[in-house]
């Protein structure tokens, strides 16, 4: 087995078979904590021999820079049906997350394991906008020229 594409992203979907993905990022930047990210995707493409036919457990895990969970792991199965005459086959799955929530600043990881062995770590950096890279409020700031 090979994990072709491990990625998170704004948006994914799978259409017979098609893995459509979105706006792959790896840094998230916020004007406060605690910070909630409204939606994202993560995208996972594997790819499995004629011989790995059958099912195989999935568990993808987001954690702090300690290792602690920011949310439950998720814990899944692929059933691989090899097609007929085929010497591969490839298994999309996407994880939509809604109200990701970010207690602070830091390193996080999305961690990937296939049948219990760790396969892929996703990096994650969450961090404040820099103060001047903030435009000023309604009302503030200096008048634009004319």
């Amino acid at each position: 087995m090979e994990v072709e594409i491990f990625t998170l992203c704004d948006a994914a979907t799978d259409q017979g078979g098609k893995l459509n993905i979105l706006g792959t990022f790896d840094a998230i930047r916020v004007r406060q904590f605690p910070a909630v990210h409204p939606h994202c995707a993560i995208a996972l493409r594997v790819r499995f021999d004629r011989i790995e036919a059958g099912s195989h457990k999935v568990k993808i895990a987001l954690v702090d820079e300690d290792g602690r969970p920011i949310l439950p792991n998720v814990d899944g199965q692929i059933g691989v049906q090899m097609p007929r005459g085929a010497g591969s086959f490839c298994a999309n799955l996407v994880l939509n997350i809604n109200s990701l929530k970010f207690e602070r600043e830091g390193q996080y990881a999305i961690d990937l394991a296939l049948d219990g062995r760790q396969e892929k770590s996703l990096p994650l950096s969450v961090a404040l906008v820099p103060p001047e890279a903030q435009p000023p409020q309604a009302g503030g700031g200096p008048a634009p020229d004319a």
